[in-house]
């Protein structure tokens, strides 16, 4: 496990769409990117003076975020555990399973457990280290499961599991 600024744990793994996913971003940054931005700045530069040339000084601006980016996708990707197999026990909930939960009003929901770094509200793919997918792990179908959301505390009971 890695930790943040603020000390908490995030999780090395991922999956191997998340993981292609990164290191297509890295490529892109790298190989088409960070060219047409270091092309535009050096056309910028030949302008003149650089003191009073937006587009030069934006350029160096995006450069940067675009170091930084190339930076942080290197040591992130050297440092994570891609898990490209299904567990030994698919009755119980465990890193990349998707669950289906039901609250006791009856309402449905529906998580992907995955790596931090492939978060996505939109997908429903939530992180391994939230606390959803911290109650879920090693739950199997029918358990009974009790979460603290900022709202107050919830009930869910597992329905489903899928790999």
């Amino acid at each position: 496990m890695q930790r943040t600024k603020n000390n908490s744990a995030v999780s090395a793994y991922i999956t191997p769409e998340g993981h292609k996913r990164l290191h297509d971003e890295l490529s892109f940054l790298w190989k088409t990117r960070r060219p047409q931005v270091t092309q535009a700045v050096a056309e910028a530069a030949a302008m003149g003076d650089r003191s009073e040339n937006a587009e030069y000084i934006y350029g160096k601006r995006q450069l940067r975020q675009i170091d930084a980016r190339i930076r942080f996708l290197k040591k992130r990707l050297e440092k994570l555990v891609v898990v490209d197999r299904k567990p030994g026990d698919l009755s119980k909930v465990y890193f990349s399973a998707w669950v289906e939960l039901e609250d006791i009003d009856g309402n449905a929901y529906q998580y992907r457990i995955v790596g931090p770094d492939e978060i996505d509200p939109e997908r429903n793919f939530i992180s391994v280290d939230a606390p959803m997918a911290k109650a879920l792990l090693r739950r199997s179908e029918g358990d009974e499961i009790t979460v603290s959301r900022p709202n107050g505390t919830m009930v869910f009971v597992v329905t489903s599991i899928r790999y």
